[in-house]
């Protein structure tokens, strides 16, 4: 899949994510409840763009949004936190993607990975 298709296709998951997620909240009347896995799914798209993918990079992604997604580096829980319904639902996860996939791409880049 060409990039600029990648990044439509992730983009439009993405709002989707939001919409979804700020219904679920309201469904089950708790913020970020724990059965939205939508927000997850979301995250690991934007961990992996731009990463071609192999078995090792796939996993190494996997292990590298989890870990972000868990340690919520700035500004990633100020999203959680802060942003309202679905926004808040999804923005500490894409923060966590961000910094997993800035990580990925210095293992792809600087390590042969």
């Amino acid at each position: 899949m060409s990039w600029p298709l990648w990044l439509i296709t992730v983009a439009a998951f993405t709002c989707l994510a939001w919409y979804v997620s700020r219904e679920a909240e309201k469904l089950f009347g708790q913020k970020d409840a724990q059965c939205i896995v939508i927000d997850e799914i979301t995250g690991f798209q934007w961990t992996l763009f731009l990463i071609a993918p192999t078995a090792l990079r796939v996993a190494l992604g996997f292990i590298l949004f989890r870990l972000f997604d868990i340690v919520k580096p700035f500004p990633a829980r100020l999203f959680q936190e802060r942003l309202p319904g679905g926004y808040g639902v999804v923005g500490d996860d894409l923060a966590a993607a961000v910094y997993a996939n800035l990580a990925l791409q210095l293992l792809v880049r600087f390590w042969g990975i």
